[in-house]
């Protein structure tokens, strides 16, 4: 979890994720929606498919990219106890607010 909470912090891997979340495209293509340099989004490309967050599938000379959305299961487990932990709190807080206000 913690390596796609890293990956994640940067915006261009989080808009790199967005651009191939349903579809594949190649290094090439995805470089395109950037003003950065080509090797910066392949740094960006490698940081993403370390954290499990992209596949990687070689075409003759291409690489092509798609988002492993299995990738972020371990991060949305974590985020689905957390607010579920907090909304069971406000509930109770909500019931005890209510009781009061009946007595």
């Amino acid at each position: 979890m913690e390596l796609a909470l890293r990956a994640l912090a940067e915006p261009h891997r989080r808009k790199i994720l967005l651009l191939v979340q349903d579809t594949e495209l190649p290094a090439g293509e995805i470089a395109t929606h950037f003003n950065v340099t080509r090797p910066a989004i392949s740094q960006h490309l490698r940081v993403l498919k370390t954290a499990g967050l992209l596949s990687e599938r070689r075409r003759g000379t291409q690489r092509l990219y798609r988002a492993r959305p299995e990738g972020l299961a371990e991060v949305r487990k974590f985020l689905d106890e957390f607010w579920e932990g907090r909304l069971r709190q406000l509930a109770l807080v909500a019931e005890e607010e209510e009781r009061r206000k009946r007595e």
